[in-house]
This record gives structure tokens, sequence and C-alpha cells, in this order.
């Protein structure tokens, strides 16, 4: 054999090799971002605890309330083991606040009047709509996955109701060791609300029946539903708020699996 065709042999060999080489690093890219196109619906319920962020500081425990609605979430790619998706949903939310009414000692304050310890809390009625990016890793069509979401959440007040147990006009101040009682008598000037929400929780997927997630979130409010500037009396009143929810997504389109 020459030693022409030897070199011609070995070149050939050399390019065989590369091309191999090349063609398994294509597939290795193209593993890393899997396409998906999985859009599901459905609808979620839950339990909130939540007050409002007060300053001057009003002492508060948090009002318990109920949020429920539907849910959307569209999955578009599986980025090495993280599968990404966008969710949202349209929910019915109650806010609000439930006041600790305390003496110097800690003690609850009796009304003059009723002889009862005053009690009083305000629930906002919300529309609310979160937009979450969503990650999760595990098993995607059939079994258990962890996910994490954050996105915006937006809001608009539909109603407000107070609950007390005395008339405000008999409020006992001279017990009290939190004097701020402005919030009890004024109506919430902003009914539109805005912030950021995060939330984790577990996912378990049943093939042609559904998902499940169960989720714990918090949301933390950067609008104010008082005026804020200096001739209004609070200068900071945000929402705050954990929910506790269950939520349930059927699939309409579903990626076909190799």
């Amino acid at each position: 054999m020459s030693s022409l065709s030897l070199k011609v042999r070995q070149m050939r060999l050399r390019y065989i090799i590369c091309i191999a080489a090349l063609a398994l690093s294509m597939d290795s890219v193209a593993q890393i971002g899997e396409h998906r196109n999985d859009f599901a619906i459905g609808v979620n319920a839950g339990y909130t605890m939540s007050n409002i962020g007060f300053t001057p500081k009003v002492t508060q425990t948090n009002l318990g309330g109920m949020t429920g609605g539907v849910s959307f979430r569209y999955v578009c790619e599986k980025y090495f083991s993280t599968v990404c998706s966008i969710y949202g949903e349209v929910n019915y939310t109650q806010m609000g606040w439930k006041e600790r009414i305390l003496d110097a000692n800690d003690q609850p304050v009796v009304n003059a009047v009723t002889g009862l310890p005053e009690q009083y809390s305000r629930t906002l009625n919300y529309i609310q709509v979160p937009i979450f990016a969503h990650l999760a890793w595990g098993r995607e069509r059939k079994g258990v996955q962890f996910f994490f979401q954050a996105g915006p959440q937006f809001g608009y007040l539909i109603g407000e109701s107070t609950k007390t147990n005395f008339a405000l006009s008999d409020m006992n101040l001279d017990d009290r060791s939190n004097k701020v009682y402005a919030q009890d008598t004024m109506p919430v000037e902003n009914k539109f609300d805005y912030g950021i929400a995060v939330g984790m929780g577990l996912e378990v997927s049943i093939n042609r029946v559904g998902h499940f997630l169960l989720e714990g979130r918090y949301y933390y409010g950067l609008g104010n539903i008082y005026g804020d500037s200096k001739r209004d009396f609070f200068s900071k009143s945000n929402n705050n708020s954990i929910v506790v929810k269950l939520s349930y997504l059927f699939d309409l389109t579903r990626t076909k699996n190799k």
C-alpha cells in the first residue's frame, strides 16, 4: 500500500470521526433545550392569612380568608432537568387585617359599654391575577415534581366589610397600648393593588387524569391601600399574605413523547 493511499485513508477516518463528533455535539445541544407545547387549565382553592403593613404600626394578627379561581399553565421547554412554564390565575381572594387590641400588660382591652374584649377586623375582597415563571424538577407525565414559581401579582378591590363588637364612637382609647385607630374608619383609597408573589410546592401528575398541585405562597404588596403622601396619616399600608392552596389542571394540548 502506497504512502499516498495510506494518508488518504487516514484523512477519511479523521473526517468521519469529526463528522460523528459534530453530530453527537449537535444532538447533545438539542437535548439541552427540549421543546414543549403543553397547555393546561383548571381550578384552584385555598386559605389565606393576611395583614397590612401599617406605618405608624397597628398591632395585628393574621386575618383568615378564602381564595379560589381558575388556573392556566403553558409548558414551553425542558432545559436540562428543569421544566419551564408560564403559570397564571384569576382568583377571588379575601385579604385584610385583624387588630390585637391590648393594654400595656398585653391583656385584651374591655369595652366600657359592652363589657367585652374589643375586636376589630376588616376584610378586603379582591380579584387577583398572578403571573408566574414556573420551574419544576421531577417527572412530567406520571409521578411527582417539586416546583418553584415567582412573578408579579395584580389585584383590584371589589368590596370591603368590617366586623367589630363595639361602636367605634365608644372605643376604649384610655387603656389601649397602641392608640393608632384612624384605619378603623377609613375606607380603602387605592383599589388597584400590585406586588410580588413567590411560591413552592409539589405536583402529582396522573396520566390521562391531570395534575394536582399543593403550594405554599407568599405575597408582598408594593402598593398601599391608603394615600402615602406627607399630608396622609399612613406612610405605608401594603398588603401581605400567606396562601396555602390546592390546584387541579388538565391538559388541553400535550407534546407527543418520542
